[in-house]
């Protein structure tokens, strides 16, 4: 009976965006103000070979060094995972943006000739503390808000990022007229913020106490064996990579391809401010629909439509006007099947929660890592045949999301 009363409510609630927004609570705007505030900081990744190169390293350090920060990330979301099983998450956001601001503030003086060695560790471990904090934020996400606006939460806190993500380029432009290394003394004011933030209006939530059964063999209690053991998950990572890896060649491929076919500069700076103002205006709207959808329906969808969006910049006749309407037809299927996705994680059970949340932000982390490489090298080997590529990855992140997402096995 009271599963059956529980359900009826949820389906008579407001579902709309605004009802969403006033029933949000409060502890969870602070979490989300606090992750664009911190998004609007966050030069590193962006502007680091800039910097680099204009302290007079080489361009070939610099994209050594961008790599060990893309390698920190990606470890740093495991770890992030890790801490937030073990200490909490509000621990774990203040650890982690504490630690990124102190090493962000060394940058620019570790970045003088002869200590390349020693800025290349601090900008691995700068990557490895900036992104410990996305587990825990998004574990604590999923804590605080009710589970029917679970979905729409998550939508919240990317748009969050993304607006963060639109803004910060702006504010770089206007800093490096005065001093480059203003990028890297803001970056860490923003982090050292969100820092303070969570310590004082955070709420503190225990860590999850882990259950193991009785009979399970001790060599298969290691910290990831649930999730190892978990073949549908599996497959929602596969789907994961395989859709990241498509999803940055909107940003690799894609302007090589404008490029070689005479088109002007101009039309990917369009492609791409559009493109950014449908994900901030829309994906709110566009999730308030999809949350209702069974999970591997905007999963499976979403992904199929994104894929082929990109399959379409590879038709015959590539005008202007195709490429603008392949990148609309691209940017729904992320707002249709990425709340959805970053979402799922946060339905399994509270002991391994954060370990699964884990492993799916260092999957995305992986895709956007290893995407431009494998971008570049599909393009230059394949041509415009990078696109009929993406839309068959397309088909099968679309098929694995599907497996991937019918069910809750760690249940």
């Amino acid at each position: 009976m009271t599963s059956t009363i529980s359900t009826a409510q949820r389906k008579d609630a407001p579902s709309g965006v605004l009802a969403t927004l006033r029933e949000t609570p409060v502890q969870v705007r602070y979490l989300l103000g606090g992750v664009l505030v911190n998004q609007m900081g966050a030069f590193v990744q962006t502007f680091l070979v800039l910097y680099l190169t204009a302290r007079q390293l080489s361009v070939g350090q610099a994209g050594f060094a961008l790599t060990a920060y893309s390698v920190g990330a990606v470890l740093g979301t495991i770890l992030g995972g890790e801490l937030t099983q073990r200490f909490g998450p509000r621990a774990t956001i203040v650890g982690a943006m504490s630690t990124s601001a102190v090493i962000l503030a060394l940058v620019p003086t570790l970045s003088g000739p002869g200590r390349f060695g020693l800025l290349l560790a601090a900008i691995a471990l700068a990557g490895l503390a900036t992104q410990s904090y996305r587990p825990a934020a998004a574990v604590l996400l999923s804590d605080l808000i009710p589970d029917e606006h679970r979905v729409m939460g998550f939508s919240m806190m990317r748009i969050a990022m993304n607006g963060g993500a639109a803004l910060s380029p702006l504010i770089a432009a206007g800093l490096i007229l005065v001093d480059w290394d203003l990028l890297f003394y803001l970056d860490a004011a923003t982090a050292l913020g969100y820092a303070l933030l969570a310590l004082t209006l955070l709420p503190k939530v225990s860590a999850p106490q882990e259950e193991e059964p009785a009979d399970e063999p001790a060599e298969r209690r290691g910290a990831y064996a649930v999730l190892f053991r978990d073949g549908r998950y599996l497959a929602f990572l596969a789907s994961v990579l395989l859709g990241s890896v498509i999803y940055v060649q909107y940003t690799v491929a894609l302007p090589l391809k404008i490029t070689e076919e005479g088109h002007p500069a101009a039309l990917y700076s369009g492609v791409l401010t559009a493109s950014s103002v449908i994900l901030i205006l829309c994906e709110l709207k566009i999730t308030s629909y999809v949350k209702g959808w069974k999970p591997y329906v905007a999963g499976a969808g979403g992904t199929a439509l994104m894929g082929l969006g990109v399959a379409g910049y590879g038709l015959p006749f590539g005008s202007s006007v195709t490429i603008v309407a392949c990148t609309v037809l691209f940017v729904f299927g992320v707002m249709t099947s990425g709340p959805t996705m970053f979402a799922h994680p946060a339905t399994y059970p509270a002991a391994v929660k954060a370990r699964y949340i884990a492993a799916h932000q260092a999957t995305f982390g992986l895709g956007m890592a290893l995407g431009p490489t494998l971008g570049v090298f599909a393009w230059s080997t394949l041509g415009n045949g990078i696109w009929a590529l993406c839309g068959v990855f397309g088909v099968i992140a679309a098929l694995c999301a599907r497996v991937g997402m019918r069910g809750n096995l760690a249940s």
